[in-house]
């Protein structure tokens, strides 16, 4: 639309902001509802109806979130480079609706699903092939509405304000505000109302009640277009990256001048976003993509005639942030499995537990224990900035008390201590599963320890700690770090490290359960907790997170801000300072 492409005045901009609010928040709100309401109890859907094994139910539950996850690079990719961001939210939007009707059919239809099992192991089926296909095409559609969902929705609202004005800015402020709140909102709401519906009611009521949500939001979004601020595709930033590899590959045996800084190509377009960034010695081999031959022409701009020959040191400088920010990357792959952990075997662990709450007969869902985790997160978010922050302001005179990689690596650490509190608590509900009368037989999954579901908070509060320092610094972290050009691939680079780790754990689950079933120690991941050793699970990835933080600790000394000329560590924009000594 012409009116939506063209808003150039600062004033009109502000009145599209305002008046886009209630639509963009409304589909937030009912998107989140809708998502959340659905994903939140696969595991115990997939478990009870489906007939699937733990195992089984587990690895593709990891494998979807990690293809949702993975997907939103090919989403911010094709939003930024042909769609732009409305276009692919509507796509995405009306993929998601879809996606959860077939899965609320195979909840509701009796021939789309197996039949109920009975007392006995021998009377339960699994899905047949069709079954199987009609509920892998409803996840499919889920994968790509959360491709598209995922790097575009935040960017979108923000983008129906002006950043350049004082009341632009603080509708962003806004925005995210409320942003945040339906986040939470919606948590709250699915973990504990939906998940009760579906468990305990009605699964196909249960997964009906996200999917008209998910149409109220598809609903919200559409009715607002008319007075949308659509930004127009300029173009993939990725394009400068591959320009400067096969620029470097061509100059790979040429030699850098001996002062490169003064030498080299420098050449900045008068209408970038990005800022200047000053010549670094990391990563020499991609220097020589701005090595000046005779063969190199230059435009009468000052730019280079062939890009893919020649590139700037700020081309340069632009990809050496991306190549930084890998090795800190792949610390929080390996982080994120403790968060795939606490989503997963938690609940395995609560339904062989005494969910009964206080002295009545009422059953906290098992699924809805993971309400903690966010619970914790949103109280102690407040009091750290509120209170704890000023207090390391005051006590190390940087701004925000301690650097982002500082943060993050006090999020490590209190993960290495979640799993072995997870530990110690699944020693102790395996324990008093076969030292003390039990609640009652569960067909297939064996005794419920009279232990209560309580004891799972203190795992759950912690891993819920860990993830407001360590995952919201990686946020803030990306953000920064990031050339501005491909901040929306900043967001999509968090997501693929939590693809990548749900395929890491579904990796590490396999292998555990093929290396120790026929061991004589008994299978660690068996179907029945009780015959299994979960505890020792969790000790192995505690270890795996102890040497996953040292390799941190060597990487954020390394480490080099972007816009510094060395490792001085000072970070631009930031007020902080880093003396290449982490955590000291």
């Amino acid at each position: 639309m012409e009116n939506n492409e063209q808003v150039t005045a600062n004033k009109e901009l502000k009145h599209r902001g305002v008046a886009a609010m209630p639509f963009v928040i409304g589909n937030e709100t009912f998107e989140k509802l809708g998502t959340i309401g659905t994903s939140a109890n696969l595991l115990v859907y997939l478990t009870t109806v489906f007939n699937m094994k733990s195992i089984t139910a587990t690895n593709l539950i990891n494998i979807f979130n990690g293809t949702c996850n993975f997907g939103t690079l090919l989403g911010a990719f094709a939003s930024d480079t042909y769609l732009g961001r409305y276009k692919t939210l509507g796509i995405a939007s009306i993929s998601s609706f879809t996606g959860m009707l077939v899965l609320t059919l195979t909840a509701a239809i009796t021939n789309l699903h197996p039949p109920q099992c009975g007392t006995e192991s021998s009377t339960c089926t699994g899905p047949t092939a069709w079954q199987m296909a009609f509920l892998l095409t409803g996840f499919g559609l889920l994968v790509v509405g959360a491709s598209g969902i995922r790097p575009c929705n935040l960017a979108f609202g923000a983008d129906q304000f002006n950043p350049n004005t004082e009341s632009g800015r603080k509708g962003i402020n806004s925005f995210f505000n409320w942003y945040y709140f339906t986040f939470t909102f919606a948590m709250m709401v699915s973990l504990t109302v939906i998940v009760y519906v579906q468990s305990d009611v009605n699964w196909a009521l249960g997964l009906a009640i996200p999917t008209f949500l998910m149409f109220l939001s598809c609903a919200f979004f559409f009715i607002g277009t008319r007075i949308y601020v659509m930004v127009i595709p300029e173009g993939s930033p990725l394009t400068s990256v591959a320009q400067v590899i096969v620029a470097a590959s061509k100059k790979r045996k040429l030699k850098l001048p001996d002062q490169p800084w003064g030498s080299l190509f420098n050449h900045k377009p008068t209408n970038s976003i990005n800022s200047e960034l000053p010549y670094t010695d990391q990563f020499g081999f991609v220097n020589k993509a701005a090595i000046i031959t005779p063969e190199d022409e230059i435009k009468t701009d000052g730019s280079a005639v062939d890009p893919w020959r020649l590139c700037s040191i700020q081309q340069v400088e632009e990809v050496k942030c991306l190549l930084r920010l890998i090795p800190i990357w792949i610390a929080g792959v390996i982080y994120y499995i403790v968060l795939v952990q606490q989503q997963t075997y938690v609940v395995f662990q609560a339904i062989q537990s005494d969910r009964r709450l206080a002295n009545t007969n009422f059953k906290v869902p098992a699924a809805s224990y993971t309400v903690f985790s966010m619970l914790s997160l949103t109280i102690w978010i407040p009091i750290y900035d509120r209170i704890i922050v000023p207090y390391l302001q005051k006590l190390t005179k940087k701004e925000g008390g301690i650097t982002i990689l500082q943060k993050m690596g006090i999020g490590m650490v209190l993960a290495i201590v979640t799993m072995i509190v997870s530990a110690l608590v699944e020693n102790r509900r395996r324990t008093v599963a076969f030292t003390r009368p039990t609640l009652g037989i569960v067909p297939r999954k064996g005794d419920i320890s009279s232990m209560s579901g309580s004891w799972l908070i203190a795992q759950l509060t912690l891993v819920g700690l860990s993830e407001a320092f360590t995952v919201i610094g990686q946020v803030e972290f990306f953000y920064k770090q990031f050339p501005e050009n491909m901040r929306s691939f900043g967001g999509s680079f968090l997501f693929c490290g939590f693809a990548m780790s749900s395929y890491l754990s579904s990796f590490l689950v396999s292998i555990v359960h093929q290396v120790t079933k026929n061991s004589t120690g008994g299978n660690w991941l068996a179907e029945d907790l009780n015959k299994g050793r979960l505890d020792y699970f969790y000790y192995m990835i505690a270890g795996l997170q102890v040497v996953d933080l040292g390799y941190f600790l060597v990487c954020a000394k390394w480490y080099k801000y972007k816009g510094t000329g060395g490792n001085t560590g000072e970070e631009v924009g930031m007020g902080n300072s880093h003396s290449g000594k982490p955590f000291v």
